[in-house]
């Protein structure tokens, strides 16, 4: 993706409380406070964070400002016999991912293509790749093979493989699970990354084709390097992550841990519902939970046609200083069932008129705890023409 024309070269310099951050930036200046703010992380690996203000991940967003997001990013994608392979990184761009595919598709049709997410969830029985996320708090990932005949023909058969994710900065996690694909799939010909922002330099971006060995194009609303020098200061010793293959945690096998190929469809009929309901001058949240994020956004921009005063957002497990673009922090139990700390990020209760918490696990004590906090109403989602709300009182 080119940078814009009205971009401009860009020093910044952020004194966190975790260190010393300088950033150079050399594409997207001109919008950067439109698409991110910085942050300070609880975490020994990496005491910072590039704040997406257009994932819906810790700030609120217009529901039709991510697709359009969405549709930036999809359009860079260069063109390609098919089909094509596109995998979201977990849990911060599943909703990203799948929404630059659904983008894709859209712009494309009667083009083949297949969505996947990496995920920290083991679902089902079938075969996985397992792979690291170094610089993560939660580092272990897993991809897991499509369940049916067809997206199962679709992966082998796959020429381009686009990985999806908020951001470049070193560029390995990319690299290792595109030597996993194509040990599955020999004939991939091309690698396409699609993040908001590619952090690796231009130097290690120009390398890309000969690092990963095939052809490796960037796309990006924001390109530059950083240079962090962390603080001597306490993190969070919490983990952040506790496998146990044999535990069942309620994460979905329906919404692309094992495969779609096509768009998800929109709950029409939920949305109707809910807008008979709700004044035009009552801001809604609709949030998501964990890496459950896509159906939020389909919903919260079904409210939004709807003419309501919607913004999207979702959970996460990252925890995150209150400080720069982190102005408050809400801490609830893991709605999985990992027994590890959630977070809601600049998100205070009472700040909504209306909460509306889609999930994918059953509502347990940690959603009805969070539903309390916010006042907000639950919506379990087993499929996406069957989704219950369930009672919080």
């Amino acid at each position: 993706m080119n940078a814009r024309a009205d971009s401009l070269p860009a020093s910044i310099v952020k004194e966190l409380p975790t260190g010393r951050l300088e950033v150079e930036l050399h594409q997207g200046a001109a919008e950067l406070d439109d698409l991110l703010g910085f942050a300070a992380r609880a975490n020994a690996k990496r005491g910072f964070l590039f704040v997406s203000k257009v994932l819906g991940k810790h700030w609120p967003v217009r529901p039709q400002r991510m697709l359009d997001i969405h549709a930036r990013l999809a359009a860079g994608v260069p063109a390609t016999p098919g089909p094509v392979l596109f995998i979201a990184m977990a849990e911060t761009a599943v909703g990203l991912g799948q929404g630059v595919f659904e983008a894709w598709l859209r712009a494309h049709p009667g083009q083949q293509a297949l969505f996947l997410q990496t995920t920290r969830y083991r679902v089902g029985d079938g075969p996985i790749i397992e792979f690291e996320e170094a610089h993560s708090h939660a580092p272990r990932q897993f991809l897991h093979m499509p369940d049916g005949d067809h997206e199962q023909g679709l992966l082998r058969s796959a020429r381009t493989i686009v990985l999806v994710d908020d951001e470049a900065s070193t560029g390995n996690t990319f690299l290792n699970l595109t030597q996993a694909c194509r040990r599955l799939n020999p004939d991939l010909a091309q690698v396409h990354l699609a993040v908001l922002a590619n952090f690796m330099g231009a130097a290690a971006t120009d390398a890309l084709t000969a690092r990963f060995g095939l052809p490796t194009t960037l796309g990006a609303l924001v390109a530059g390097a950083y240079r962090f020098t962390p603080a001597d200061c306490p993190v969070d010793p919490a983990p952040a992550q506790r496998y146990d293959a044999q535990a069942e945690r309620g994460a979905s096998t329906a919404f692309g841990r094992l495969g779609l190929a096509r768009v998800l469809r929109t709950p029409a009929a939920l949305a109707d519902r809910l807008a008979a309901t709700i004044a035009r001058d009552e801001p809604v949240l609709v949030l998501g939970t964990g890496e459950f994020m896509h159906v939020s956004t389909l919903l919260g921009a079904a409210l939004e046609r709807r003419r309501l005063d919607v913004v999207v957002q979702s959970t996460t497990r990252s925890p995150i200083l209150t400080w720069g673009a982190v102005g408050h922090a809400l801490t609830f139990p893991d709605n999985y069932g990992e027994g590890i700390p959630n977070f809601i990020y600049n998100v205070a209760p009472g700040q909504y008129r209306h909460v509306l918490v889609c999930h994918e696990t059953p509502a347990g004590d940690a959603l009805h705890a969070l539903a309390r906090t916010l006042d907000a109403r639950l919506f379990h989602y087993h499929t996406e023409d069957d989704v219950e709300e369930v009672p919080v009182r």
